[in-house]
């Protein structure tokens, strides 16, 4: 590593390597997993894309959709209004239905985390406050300015860091950097308290290329600590997919057999509807489990999705569709 710091990876990884974790062991193990089957990663993807759910399930559903919800705005014209903002939306998604659950984060730029802990209040706690930091959504700075980046978001209340990953030194083979970094930054994550703010690892695999790529990329994430692993910024194409965040959640569910750990997957961007959302429900229950269904293991990253699943949700409840006036603009 070219900046000095404390580099403390997962304890169950240092149980794998049986030793220390250095280049040669971590590209032995990662190279070592068996590649993809990508058609048929795709055709199970598409299977499971055409499942329908019953009407009462659907309601409960798309309640359970907005309790998974990053609310997300990640613009360079996001201001201090515009957070405020968005946090109003997640205290109250639906004005009319106070009975309407909230969403599980919103998720800021690390400079804009004081406006959303202020404007959450009291609610600070039952909504997270996630912040993107290593020099999203590149990712392209110095070590020192990644850690920087991310001890200032925590120290500013950051209860979730959503880090990106060097793309560049994966895709060379660096894992070892890959992972120094991954274990840095979560050391970074560490409150005056002792505790830690949750670590969401960025695969970006729109740039990874290939599905051996984004397995492999899942492993070295979990390996270096991360209690999420997250498909994308949503600032490149493609953003999540189903067969990607498929692959990704195999890669937790075989990871809990062979630790007893559970870690989150988060897909972010292009999820737009409610229809879309269910489709991810039903790949999470029957990849990973039912156990996975809840904001604490899987999330979605989103600044429009809320709205159609408002609406479909007051659909559900009267009978008609309302106009997009009912619900307000992101």
């Amino acid at each position: 590593m070219t900046d000095t710091t404390a580099v403390t990876p997962r304890s169950s990884a240092l149980e794998l390597f049986e030793g220390p974790v250095n280049g040669q062991s971590l590209r032995r193990y990662l190279e070592g997993i068996p590649g993809v089957d990508a058609v048929g990663l795709e055709q199970r993807a598409a299977g499971l894309g055409t499942r329908s759910i019953k009407t009462s399930s659907k309601v409960r559903a798309l309640d359970l959709i907005i309790s998974m919800v990053d609310l997300t705005t990640l613009e360079g014209a996001d201001t201090p209004g515009k957070v405020r903002s968005l946090v109003g939306k997640a205290l109250t998604p639906d004005p009319a239905d106070l009975s309407c659950p909230r969403p599980a984060a919103v998720c800021v730029y690390g400079d804009m985390v004081p406006y959303a802990v202020e404007a959450l209040g009291g609610a600070h706690g039952q909504i997270q406050v996630a912040a993107v930091a290593t020099a999203f959504p590149s990712g392209r700075a110095s070590l020192r300015v990644k850690l920087a980046d991310t001890a200032d978001a925590v120290a500013a209340g950051a209860d979730e860091i959503d880090m990106v990953i060097d793309r560049g030194a994966f895709l060379a083979g660096n894992y070892l950097l890959v992972f120094e970094q991954i274990a840095a930054v979560k050391e970074a994550c560490r409150r005056a308290d002792g505790s830690y703010a949750h670590l969401k690892v960025i695969l970006e695999t729109g740039e990874l290329n290939t599905y051996d790529n984004v397995r492999r990329a899942s492993w070295l994430a979990i390996l270096a600590g991360a209690d999420f692993i997250k498909t994308s910024t949503g600032k490149v194409s493609p953003a999540a997919t189903l067969p990607v965040t498929l692959l990704m959640l195999e890669v937790v569910r075989d990871w809990k057999r062979l630790t007893g750990e559970m870690i989150g997957v988060k897909p972010a961007g292009g999820i737009r509807t409610s229809k879309d959302a269910i489709k991810y429900l039903v790949t999470v229950a029957e990849t990973a489990g039912e156990e996975w269904l809840t904001p604490e293991l899987f999330r979605f990253g989103a600044s429009s999705l809320l709205n159609d699943v408002l609406l479909q949700r007051q659909k559900m409840a009267s009978g008609h569709y309302s106009g997009p006036d009912y619900v307000t603009i992101d």
